[in-house]
């Protein structure tokens, strides 16, 4: 039969026939008319799968005001309709981190929120395409349940809400989300369907090349990443709670096997880690791939890609992980990049014969479809002129929110240099958290005045993503565009009380962004790791000082920690305004739990920013961008320890005083030039 069917493949594509034809809708009822001996042939559907779209609905760079082509849905959608259009048999999936991540989101959910009878933006250009189903990821979580639920359409039955029969039902998107995982605990069920089962048609071909329409059922189950509990917990204490990816799939798929479903494939927003399993697994899908009856999984969250032949990780090399071609555990799995730069596909040829429907894995493909078409020429798929057609006024009105003045600076604030102690765009953030915490404790904590409040915060931006992948806001006026270039997220400013172990932890784990280096080796060493950028906490106060010895292994790095000139006891107590993520084990810094947490404030950390800047009025390097808390430890290296950074700043570098700079590569083919640091000065 695979023969026949191998067969049958080659001849229908020289004819260029298209094989294969999706018919019915989400849960639909009809039915296929076949005869009373039950069809033997062959068949394929192709999942099309988005993730972490995080409401970039345009190639549009909210903080430079300018178009950038490297991202956007409304590239996306053009691949997307060209795969419906090439494939004739398709499921259209989004694996959540769908409605958050760009001003545009912001702008909706809180400086002008929409109303119950408006449909989000990014759910309308979505709607344009015709998706089949979504789940959710973590950040659908960031601007509270109530929110939530009115923009997708839901309503729960959970404590902070109005009894479910008093709910208004909103517009949300046009297609059904499903998560497994979340449930109210209020009366213990799933916030959204754990699953929906889509009722479709397909053309199947027997061995002769004859065709007929053959009904499928194909269970969709989504999962959302367990530690939301702890990233937004501020909105879903005593509200929700959330199961293992693991466990779920165990409770669930069977139902929908039992329920009737051919094929049951999995939304699961998350990676695949190898190391070992726990119920608070933040990416599960290498185990939910063992669970039976999973068909194929759709990945996401961790912004990353597979298939990726090039992956020589740990996790890579694992057995049950085929990173060439796309499966886990012998499942095909798919992760598609992030903000729309990349389109999952996952080819699953079926069989169908007396027993109903089966997956042939042998001939199943999975593939990703980049949105940069060709990389020598650097040409950009088109955009699809219905999407910015669709939410065009929207768009300009968050154009011109952004532009609202806040203030001045007499210098660039960016993240260039970050890795090598940079501190531009940084020590403003942390003297904004500081000084509104500082006021808080003296006026409402009287118990804690004594104790000196310190501030941390990271280069959110760190160049993971090209050259646009930097803060960059210019000497001159301040807008709002630029605090947000500032501060990316919707956090909520938060203050915790730690001892000196605690703070020399905190730094030892923020110390991982850098790679260990050997002082001998004469080869080339890569300076940094795949450690996030917004993980790299620092303190940019002149009271703490410390250094960060980079030859040593992880966890014994940070030295000579100081505050005030004198060694920081281990006992000695300081107050650190942060942002919830981190206060609540966002990044799993040790000694961060929860009864730390002094001050959890409704306020977000961009709009602290933002009134600490008008307050300012005026920013100026000598009080605003000088400050340095951190240094390398100095070592002379063999040979030469690089990183990579924008192309052409080396002047810049040496403007704020980075005289141990040089270029080793001023073109490393991406836009990007690759520095050189000498450790000993």
């Amino acid at each position: 039969m695979l023969a026949g069917f191998k067969k049958n493949i080659i001849i229908l594509s020289l004819l260029s026939i298209v094989v294969l034809a999706l018919d019915a809708c989400d849960s639909s009822n009809n039915q296929t008319d076949t005869t009373a001996t039950p069809i033997v042939g062959n068949s394929e559907l192709t999942l099309v799968a988005t993730t972490d779209l995080h409401a970039n609905a345009l190639s549009y760079d909210y903080f430079k005001l300018s178009e950038d082509q490297n991202f956007g849905f409304e590239r996306t959608a053009t691949l997307l309709r060209e795969m419906k259009s090439k494939y004739g048999n398709v499921l259209l999936l989004d694996n959540g981190d769908t409605i958050q991540g760009t001003t545009l989101a912001d702008y909706q959910a809180q400086v002008n929120p929409i109303s119950c009878d408006e449909k989000l933006a990014i759910y309308q250009v979505m709607d344009e395409i015709g998706y089949d189903a979504g789940t959710l990821g973590n950040h659908e979580f960031n601007y509270g349940l109530p929110y939530l639920a009115q923009v997708t359409g839901a309503t729960f039955n959970i404590a902070a809400l109005p009894a479910v029969s008093e709910q208004k039902k909103c517009v949300g998107p046009n297609f059904p989300l499903v998560s497994s995982n979340v449930w109210s605990q209020k009366d213990g069920k799933p916030l959204y369907k754990p699953y929906i089962i889509l009722n479709k048609s397909l053309k199947t071909y027997d061995a002769q090349g004859q065709e007929s329409l053959v009904p499928i059922k194909i269970a969709v189950i989504g999962f959302t990443p367990p530690p939301i509990m702890n990233w937004d917990k501020r909105w879903l204490a005593e509200q929700i709670g959330v199961s293992g990816v693991v466990e779920a799939a165990e409770k669930y798929v069977p139902m929908a096997k039992a329920e009737g479903a051919d094929l049951v494939i999995a939304l699961s927003h998350g990676g695949y880690s190898t190391d070992a399993y726990s119920a608070e697994m933040e990416n599960a899908n290498y185990y939910l791939a063992k669970v039976p009856g999973i068909d194929a999984i759709i990945m996401g969250h961790t912004h990353n890609e597979f298939p990726l032949a090039s992956c020589n990780s740990a996790a890579c090399n694992t057995q049950g992980v085929d990173s060439k071609n796309g499966f886990l555990n012998g499942v095909p799995a798919v992760m598609a990049s992030y903000w729309g730069k990349a389109v999952g596909l996952i080819h699953l040829t079926l069989e169908h014969d007396r027993s109903g429907w089966k997956v042939i894995k042998d001939n199943t493909r999975v593939e990703l479809e980049k949105t940069l078409l060709d990389s020598s020429t650097k040409t950009y798929v088109a955009a699809d002129p219905s999407i910015l057609q669709t939410i065009q006024a929207v768009h300009e009105e968050v154009i011109d929110y952004v532009k609202t003045p806040i203030g001045r600076s007499d210098f660039d604030m960016t993240t260039f240099f970050a890795d090598v102690g940079e501190a531009s765009a940084i020590q403003i953030v942390n003297a904004a958290q500081a000084d509104y915490v500082k006021t808080y404790v003296d006026l409402n904590l009287p118990e804690y005045h004594d104790i000196p409040v310190l501030s941390v915060s990271a280069p959110f931006k760190g160049g993971f993503s090209g050259v646009g992948d930097f803060t960059v806001v210019e000497a001159g006026n301040l807008s709002i565009y630029n605090a947000a270039d500032l501060y990316l997220y919707p956090n909520t400013v938060y203050a915790v009380l730690v001892t000196g172990d605690i703070v020399k932890d905190w730094l030892e784990k923020s110390a991982q962004r850098f790679n260990q280096i050997d002082p001998a080796s004469d080869m080339a060493q890569n300076l940094t790791t795949s450690f996030p950028s917004f993980n790299f906490d620092m303190f940019t106060s002149d009271d703490l000082k410390y250094q960060i010895d980079i030859t040593q292994p992880v966890g014994k790095r940070i030295v000579d920690l100081t505050y005030k000139g004198q060694a920081i006891d281990a006992s000695q107590q300081f107050i650190i305004a942060t942002n919830n993520y981190r206060a609540t084990g966002g990044g799993g810094f040790p000694g961060l739990t929860a009864e730390r947490i002094i001050y959890a404030s409704p306020d977000n950390n961009r709009d602290v920013l933002i009134n600490y800047i008008k307050n300012r009025a005026v920013l100026t390097r000598e009080q605003d961008g000088n400050a340095r808390s951190w240094r390398f430890a100095p070592v002379t290296t063999s040979g030469p320890v690089i990183f990579r950074s924008a192309a052409d700043k080396l002047a810049y570098a040496q403007s704020i005083g980075l005289m141990n700079i040089s270029v080793y590569k001023a073109d490393d083919g991406n836009g990007m030039s690759l520095y050189q640091i000498d450790l000993s000065k």
